[in-house]
């Protein structure tokens, strides 16, 4: 088996149209008219997260697609704020070692977000693995 048949989605989607309980207070507010830029902000995001790797698409008229191979991500954190969980959405931040995209933010999703970072978590190791690569922490000033 190749690599791109052993790949396998762990999340497809774009952000949550109305992730948090202020972002719903700001549409009824405003008898819906707020909803129109969140859509159009809705439509230029759609995230793609495998178990070889990331992939941002970003744009509604000119598309720009950006992607990050699993091995180089080297943290994880996991944002919840209350009212996103009022929600059901969250965020999960991922720190790398590409130098074009040192952080990457999944924003505003409507998942379990918690399972989502345990299946990056398992799929960087596994990647990690199958690529024979080690990350290896050197302390500051450790004589």
């Amino acid at each position: 088996m190749t690599r791109t048949e052993e790949e396998g989605v762990l999340f497809e989607g774009r952000p949550a149209l109305v992730p948090s309980l202020g972002a719903l207070l700001l549409c009824i507010l405003t008898v819906g008219i707020w909803l129109l830029p969140q859509w159009w902000r809705q439509l230029s995001r759609h995230y793609r997260v495998t178990s070889r790797r990331i992939v941002v698409e970003s744009g509604v008229l000119s598309k720009r697609l950006e992607q990050i191979d699993l091995y180089r991500v080297t943290d994880y954190t996991v944002d919840k704020p209350i009212f996103q969980r009022m929600m059901g959405t969250g965020n999960l931040v991922l720190r790398t070692l590409d130098k074009n995209a040192a952080e990457l933010r999944i924003q505003n999703i409507k998942t379990d977000v918690v399972a989502l970072y345990e299946q990056v978590r398992l799929a960087t190791e596994a990647d990690k693995r199958a690529r024979g690569v080690r990350m290896v922490d050197f302390e500051q000033g450790a004589v």
